[in-house]
């Protein structure tokens, strides 16, 4: 899925001060929205983004991009006069692109992080609308115009909402459409969407992804910015590794990296029985600590037979982005003794790296015999291996 991004930087930040709405302030040496265009501008699953801000300020916006040498284009349009205008503006941007999948950024939450993105889009291909939040630590009180209490709401029922707000595209231009007409005019995306009867589902946030709003949010996210760098801007990273076998079997298509391959016989299994991207996929799920791919598509299951394993790896993803990473590079070897593949490689790593959502460069597929040893050198089977490093970052 072609997944974009909104990030609104529009409004006038009158709570914050200052001759230049916050956004534009510097914060640890760079412009505040600029912390989030890099962000998004390094996160893989994002195809275009559209940065909206007030038309007045369209000069310097192109100049604090250009300035930033992003590998990403970014369209600059002018926002509204309210949050649903400059957002509506946005995804008007965002049409030549086509995307299924959207994220709208506020640009005063500069310290959003990759993983906190991933996550809220694993959670939109699912449901179609997410909205990054975190649980709510303190005890919370309604009260009436007056100041008296009026309920004290179960705390762990409650979420503190942030962004990424994540939805399939169309579902929020028809809701945007729909405030339209009905002349609303909201803070949040996922209230218009819950308007249209859709359910909104909540993906993991980030304590610090906070909202600045006033020069003490200011201070704090120049000293969490300022603590990073003193770490070395250090990214976890964990390794897995994967191992599949599978026979010979008459009258079976052959299927290795989703490649058809024309041979004599396929190979035995439940699903399509692709070898390959079984090994990558329990090396994913191993480096996460999420079990293996009989646990999560199990072969006792119907709704797995004769499945597409390259979308069974592309479901592997949104199951580790839930859990806060993404892949950053794979290796995997095929053992058999036949049939060759070598004029097939190029065309297996290109199905993983678009199955896996990462770049072709960082797959690596090699195939080897066995000297006639074992049970692939008997003809009797194919085997794979393969590593995956996974990343929070």
């Amino acid at each position: 899925m072609r997944v974009g991004a909104v990030i609104v930087a529009a409004g006038a930040g009158t709570r914050f001060g200052g001759e230049l709405p916050k956004v534009f302030v510097p914060l640890a040496g760079r412009p505040m929205v600029e912390w989030s265009l890099r962000v998004y501008d390094r996160c893989e699953a994002i195809e275009g983004i559209v940065l909206v801000v007030a038309e007045e300020l369209l000069g310097r916006a192109r100049d604090i991009v250009g300035a930033a040498e992003l590998e990403s284009a970014v369209t600059i349009v002018p926002g509204g006069e309210t949050r649903p205008k400059s957002v509506r503006a946005g995804l008007e941007a965002l049409r030549d692109l086509c995307p299924e999948i959207v994220c709208v950024h506020d640009g005063a939450r500069p310290l959003i992080d990759e993983a906190t993105i991933q996550r809220s889009i694993a959670v939109a291909r699912r449901h179609g609308a997410a909205i990054a939040a975190v649980p709510a630590t303190d005890t919370i009180k309604r009260c009436d115009s007056d100041g008296r209490i009026e309920a004290t709401p179960p705390r762990c029922e409650l979420y503190h909402a942030q962004t990424p707000q994540t939805f399939r595209y169309r579902l929020l231009l028809d809701a945007y459409e729909a405030a339209r007409r009905e002349g609303l005019d909201v803070t949040d995306d996922a209230q218009l969407v819950e308007r249209l009867g859709h359910p909104v589902y909540v993906s993991e946030g980030d304590r610090d992804n906070f909202k600045i709003t006033t020069r003490e949010d200011h201070a704090r996210a120049e000293w969490l910015l300022g603590q990073r760098k003193e770490r070395g801007g250090a990214t976890e990273m964990r390794v897995g590794v994967g191992y599949d076998v599978h026979a010979f079997a008459e009258e079976r298509r052959l299927i290795l990296g989703g490649v058809e391959i024309e041979y004599e016989q396929g190979l035995a299994g439940h699903s399509d029985a692709d070898v390959l991207f079984h090994a990558i996929a329990d090396a994913l799920l191993g480096a996460a600590g999420l079990g293996d791919i009989g646990q999560h598509f199990p072969d006792s299951s119907a709704e797995f037979a004769g499945a597409d394993s390259a979308k069974l790896a592309s479901r592997v993803v949104e199951i580790i982005a839930e859990a806060g990473w993404r892949p950053a590079n794979v290796d995997a070897t095929i053992i058999c003794q036949a049939p060759r593949l070598a004029s097939h490689i190029t065309q297996m790593r290109g199905n993983i790296a678009r199955a896996l959502g990462i770049a072709p460069e960082r797959v690596s597929v090699k195939a080897t015999t066995t000297e006639g040893l074992g049970f692939e050198g008997r003809g009797e089977g194919i085997g794979a291996q393969a590593v995956a490093m996974i990343t929070r970052t």
